[in-house]
């Protein structure tokens, strides 16, 4: 009974401790996002006179939010930014898919040679220069295609979904081979299936890389402003309010608040899409752990 009892008192304090230390560190993870939520509600004035911590709106007001929804550029960087989401990620889930059909077949005898050819392109390329003349050669600057088709592929997601599909048995391509289904049959009704939660945190990873870009589209579109993502106008404003002097007083007060706004306004849709895809991420991330 004492054993029992001193293992109880063990086993609690233990708890009583991660249970403090998960707890500091959500609130140091969260903090911040309610920080910008609250600063973007907030009245100007009141938010930059604020020198301490912030908990609450300070004096509430929508000032921030009817400034940057009546700006066009707001709604041309969203509808440009959803035009990348959705060509884009379906652009690199199928060449993904594809290249990770190939070189999970067994039977592919170069498979091992493409592969570490396709790893070489992780760690050694050709940098910002010979990509932007590449790009230029081929007259994909500035066009909406300079920010899809030179990422089509991920090469750590493909390495991912390699992995997944090799795990799957190879029983069930034997019997579908036995049903007379081809390449194309055996991939997208069968290991496509099988695989959706490693495909949904693929998916999940293309896009929120396509909504998060911006540096390609500053280098690869320098003169098409109308074909700017949302991020890249984000950019803007958050360097326009970052270099209003000091003796404009009532715009560098708007500046600070349109900068928190923006920000809400610009990650908001995609925060949307974790709790629908949350579920996969451990499962889909095992299921393709990189092994041999």
């Amino acid at each position: 009974m004492v054993i029992k009892s001193e293992n109880s008192i063990s086993d609690l304090l233990f708890d009583s401790v991660n249970f403090l230390l998960i707890t500091l560190v959500t609130l140091s993870c969260l903090y911040p996002m309610l920080y910008v939520v609250f600063a973007s509600f907030s009245d100007p004035v009141q938010l930059m006179n604020n020198q301490g911590p912030l908990f609450k709106p300070l004096g509430f007001s929508l000032e921030g939010y009817k400034i940057v929804l009546n700006n066009p550029s707001t709604w041309i960087g969203y509808k440009n930014t959803l035009f990348y989401l959705v060509v884009g990620t379906t652009v690199n889930m199928l060449m993904t898919t594809l290249a990770a059909y190939a070189l999970s077949r067994k039977g592919f005898k170069m498979r091992k040679f493409f592969t570490i050819l396709i790893v070489f392109t992780m760690y050694f390329a050709g940098g910002i220069i010979p990509n932007f003349i590449l790009i230029k050669n081929i007259g994909l600057l500035d066009t909406r295609w300079a920010l899809i088709i030179p990422g089509a592929i991920g090469t750590w997601n493909m390495l991912i979904m390699r992995t997944a599909f090799s795990s799957i048995p190879d029983g069930l391509e034997e019997a579908a081979r036995i049903d007379g289904a081809n390449d194309y049959t055996l991939l997208f009704k069968i290991i496509v299936p099988v695989s959706k939660a490693t495909m949904a945190v693929i998916l999940l990873f293309y896009a929120v890389g396509h909504w998060n870009s911006w540096f390609n589209a500053m280098i690869y579109l320098p003169r098409s402003r109308n074909l700017y993502p949302m991020q890249l106008f984000l950019r803007e404003i958050l360097i326009s309010s970052s270099q209003v002097t000091s003796g404009e007083s009532e715009i560098n007060y708007m500046g600070e608040l349109v900068k928190y706004t923006t920000i809400i306004v610009s990650t908001l849709p995609i925060l949307c899409l974790y709790p629908f895809l949350q579920k996969y991420f451990v499962k889909g991330v095992m299921m393709g752990s990189v092994k041999e």
